[in-house]
């Protein structure tokens, strides 16, 4: 069967977030501190291998006091900010105030950038009628960050794991994002760049397509195949 609409991750799907080096240097500006350029590298160095940026690296090691809180961060808000801020925490920064600043910049739309395709192919299948739901586990509203980078109006359903209390690859999470395009799930087809979480939409029926979980410059095109997947435009 031909999709007749269309499910996509967030983070590494469709967006990306910026490098650490640069939202660290955000939120020091912010506060009015200056560093070296070597020292601020190293600092984000740091922050990058304790996985403390939401989208960004995963942690290197995820202390047995947070293991719990890591596996359910996509459950509610407050578990997304304790997760992340305790492990940036691992960073040990000088600045103990800066470790909610980083979180609070994750979720703003400058921390984030489309991939270079990303407005082309939601822009086409929403010109063939295609509806499109965002399926996140996350625990922040990105409805604003669509609207910003202006792809809001692409979207027919935002579908996020803390606002209904399930996080991917459980299958009810791709249930309800079916039900508000108002189609079976066969005829959705689920793209996203994580194979555990993503390919949770298999087990409804929906056909999966991954793509690379890569900086914005190092993934060119990466969606466009999926327009295949729907056939041509009329």
């Amino acid at each position: 069967m031909t999709p007749k609409g269309c499910m996509f991750d967030f983070s590494g799907t469709l967006l990306r977030i910026e490098p650490a080096e640069s939202w660290l240097r955000s939120v020091l500006d912010a506060a009015g501190i200056t560093l070296p350029d070597e020292e601020l590298a190293s600092y984000a160095e740091k922050l990058s291998r304790t996985g403390g940026q939401p989208g960004g690296t995963p942690p290197e090691l995820v202390p047995a006091g947070l293991e719990r809180l890591w596996q359910e961060r996509d459950l509610s808000a407050e578990h997304h900010r304790a997760a992340f801020t305790g492990l940036a925490r691992r960073a040990e920064l000088p600045w103990e105030e800066l470790y909610d600043a980083l979180y609070d910049r994750h979720m703003t739309p400058a921390a984030w950038a489309p991939y270079p395709d990303t407005a082309r192919v939601l822009g086409e299948l929403h010109g063939r009628g295609i509806p499109v739901a965002v399926v996140s586990n996350i625990g922040w509203d990105v409805r604003p960050v669509f609207r910003e980078h202006g792809l809001d109006g692409y979207v027919d359903a935002f579908v996020l794991s803390f606002e209904h209390g399930i996080q991917k690859p459980d299958p009810r999470l791709f249930r309800i994002a079916c039900d508000a395009l108002g189609l079976e799930p066969e005829a959705v087809a689920m793209v996203g760049d994580d194979a555990r979480t993503d390919s949770g939409a298999a087990a409804l029926g929906c056909p999966v397509r991954l793509v690379e979980h890569l900086p914005v410059e190092l993934r060119p095109d990466g969606l466009l195949p999926v327009l295949g997947t729907f056939g041509r435009a009329g």
